[in-house]
């Protein structure tokens, strides 16, 4: 290699990055590779999950604050780098109809002018390799949706000077690939389900499963599989960092970590965008970069 690796991870809310990936960005972080994770939202409108916090009047008042303190404590366990675009969580609307999403949020900002912001971040870092999230955006949150489509036009648009113009937005830059995470998908499931029924424990998958029968969810293309079992622990620190969001004895932590690192030792991710060649399946975001760097 020529020139540092660099990796950027794009992110709807604080916690995210610690939820989607985090085990990845650890692996390469200790190889050497720059990695920036970019927040899109300051997470103001997310609920208290942790039942253990709920109540608080201080967090349910200072909720922004406390996130941003969150952010700042699972950076550094994750070893990142990280920058805010500063667009305002829209929240997760429920009921029947859907409420309209409040002014001024991020989901309803203008998709261009969004990801102009996202732009600025990417011709300043210059990152080879971008993880965001699909256009179901994971899961259908406004704000994950609203991700995925500035992310799109964001790495078209760093290599666009009409659309973007150097002299507002920075020199101009071009990203070489770019995945969606599947972290969350069937196979691993299913896997770590069956698992846990074989040894005669209780699975915390069995709901998820049924869920994503009813919801008949189009499986995904699961192109590269990173390889960072040795890392899972990181990123449960990091997930717990996020203290209003993580409840450390609730489901994310029922599969005991022998379990995880014997049966899926790796995190997924499909491949949406290359500009270099690359054969599939890989085990590397910069499979087809590292030669060129």
């Amino acid at each position: 290699m020529t020139d540092q690796l660099r990796l950027m991870a794009v992110h709807a809310h604080p916690d995210d990055e610690s939820s989607k990936g985090a085990a990845t960005m650890a692996k390469y972080v200790s190889e050497g590779v720059d990695v920036l994770v970019v927040t899109c939202t300051g997470g103001e409108r997310g609920s208290i999950l942790n039942p253990k916090l709920q109540g608080d009047k201080y967090i349910e008042e200072h909720i922004h604050e406390v996130r941003k303190k969150e952010m700042d404590e699972a950076r550094e366990i994750l070893g990142v780098s990280q920058e805010w675009l500063g667009f305002v969580d829209s929240g997760l609307p429920e009921g029947d109809p859907l409420p309209p999403l409040p002014e001024g949020c991020f989901a309803l900002e203008d998709v261009d002018k969004a990801a102009g912001e996202l732009v600025k971040q990417i011709r300043s870092f210059r990152p080879q390799v971008i993880t965001t999230y699909d256009e179901n955006g994971g899961y259908p949150h406004p704000d994950h949706i609203m991700t995925h489509k500035i992310s799109m036009v964001a790495f078209e648009g760093a290599a666009d000077t009409e659309k973007y113009p150097e002299s507002e937005f920075g020199p101009i830059y071009q990203p070489l690939k770019l995945y969606y995470n599947q972290g969350f998908n069937r196979p691993r499931t299913e896997a770590l389900h069956n698992a846990l029924l074989d040894r005669g424990l209780e699975s915390p998958y069995g709901d998820w499963l049924k869920r994503w029968s009813e919801f008949e969810r189009v499986e995904r293309t699961l192109t590269t599989h990173i390889p960072c079992a040795e890392f899972f622990e990181i990123r449960d620190k990091a997930l717990i960092a996020h203290a209003t969001q993580i409840d450390p004895d609730g489901g994310w932590f029922k599969v005991p970590m022998e379990i995880q690192k014997e049966v899926w030792p790796t995190e997924e991710y499909e491949l949406a965008k290359s500009l270099v060649d690359t054969s599939l399946p890989e085990d590397d975001l910069f499979a087809g970069v590292r030669d060129n760097a």
